[in-house]
């Protein structure tokens, strides 16, 4: 299959008339320069964005949490109302709309960090990975790559017992946690990482054993420090911070992400540098949380590898995503030009850390995800090309190629009819149950 692309971004800059050869769903191919040929792309071609962190059910409360001013806390208790109410069927077609959105907004991997495990009370499913089986097909039908990150949640907090809706994500201890998760099948579209929910939720003398229940070769994610009062309840309990603990406790390195990574010492930056592991940022549920703004810059200077997700998805845009880490940044510094377009790319097409470290550059032997964004449109008019990072939305997006197959052209998803109604349904429909 041949792409022509009237201007795409490549590992050495923005080139025109740039023609793609796919088969096997990898470039074969990248000519700059070209005649046209194949499937026209006007506008630019970037590499397919990577959605390093998302809980899927959560689109659910998108709209449904201002009323109140409320804290992060309060809205947890609305975000298990609606984890009780979910089981395989309308976790999948749930999730089946909110993974097409996400392909529509430029991302073409996932990384699901998924702890919906059992049914209400916690008693397994009759096949224990029924809610995960039905995030694989929700993705498979939605034309995304997936990485189901199989969360490991054990505590309602630092030596609390998991209440009635937390029993539900419980597998009682690590070891049947990865038991569990080893029965797990990856697929060409499908892969399987791990994750510790947190430190509150994982006890300390655990930790390792969920590190070492994951594949050296899949990726390993944490929430870690998202909130002030999670580093309080750590150093109170533990004497360390949740960056120190998992040093102590040999969990720190290259294949780790952590997620969020808002409120840490500048000894826990130094850490994580040293460590080289990576830091996935969320901007919009970072706000829409109030969790404050983390310091990627820091991170980014010490040698930590960034990634950005959607995580509650409250807003489902790459690219909105994407220069939140320049602009969040510039409000806590009080300075522009924190990061380059060229850094801001690497980080929103960065697919290692939702475990598809092949993607993510157009270029001969990567994964054949693409997104072509129009030049011309209200938001994009006059710019120039490499601005899309700072101008361009999701509603830019005109077409999308994952793994060498078009999911979405001239702005229509070719898998999935009219994404909006389904999610329209199907989240009123958890409401009223």
């Amino acid at each position: 299959m041949t792409f022509w692309c009237e201007q795409a971004w490549l590992p050495d800059g923005i080139a025109a008339g740039v023609r793609i050869d796919v088969a096997g769903g990898r470039i074969t191919g990248v000519t700059p320069g070209s005649p046209r040929s194949g499937t026209v792309l006007p506008g630019l071609t970037l590499p397919g964005f990577a959605n390093g962190h998302s809980h899927a059910f959560h689109r659910a409360l998108r709209g449904r949490t201002h009323h109140e001013r409320g804290t992060f806390w309060t809205w947890r208790e609305r975000m298990y109302a609606l984890a009780s109410r979910l089981d395989p069927d309308t976790y999948y077609r749930l999730a089946r709309g909110v993974y097409a959105e996400m392909v529509l907004g430029g991302y073409t991997s996932v990384g699901e960090f998924h702890y919906l495990h059992h049914a209400p009370g916690g008693k397994p499913y009759a096949d224990p990975n029924a809610m995960g089986e039905a995030l694989r097909q929700a993705a498979a039908e939605a034309g995304i790559r997936l990485t189901l990150l199989d969360t490991c949640y054990l505590a309602g907090g630092i030596g609390v017992e998991p209440d009635e809706v937390q029993r539900r994500f419980s597998d009682g201890s690590a070891s049947a946690w990865a038991s569990r998760v080893g029965a797990l099948k990856e697929g060409e579209l499908f892969r399987v990482g791990g994750a510790i929910h947190s430190v509150r939720a994982v006890p300390e003398d655990q930790l390792s054993e969920v590190d070492k229940g994951v594949p050296g070769n899949r990726p390993l994610h944490i929430h870690l420090s998202e909130q002030r009062a999670e580093n309080e309840q750590c150093e109170a309990a533990t004497g360390f911070t949740p960056t120190g603990l998992l040093r102590d406790h040999g969990v720190l390195d290259e294949r780790l992400t952590v997620v969020h990574a808002t409120h840490l010492t500048d000894r826990d930056v130094r850490w994580l540098g040293e460590f080289r592991v990576g830091a996935c940022f969320c901007p919009t549920t970072e706000r829409d949380l109030g969790d404050g703004i983390g310091p990627a810059r820091a991170l980014r200077d010490a040698g930590v590898r960034l990634s950005i997700g959607s995580d509650s998805n409250a807003v489902v845009d790459a690219f909105e995503e994407t220069r939140a880490l320049e602009l969040d940044d510039r409000l806590a510094s009080e300075q522009r030009g924190r990061f380059s377009a060229e850094e801001l790319l690497e980080a929103g097409t960065g697919h290692a850390a939702a475990g598809w470290a092949e993607v993510g550059a157009l270029a001969e032997g990567a994964g054949a995800d693409f997104v072509t964004v129009a030049l011309d449109s209200v938001r994009t008019a006059g710019i120039e090309p490499s601005g899309v990072v700072f101008a361009a939305s999701g509603s830019d997006v005109r077409h999308v190629v994952v793994a060498g197959r078009e999911v979405v052209r001239d702005g229509a998803h070719l898998l999935v009819d009219r994404p909006e109604t389904v999610l329209a349904k199907e989240i009123e429909a958890l409401w009223q149950s």
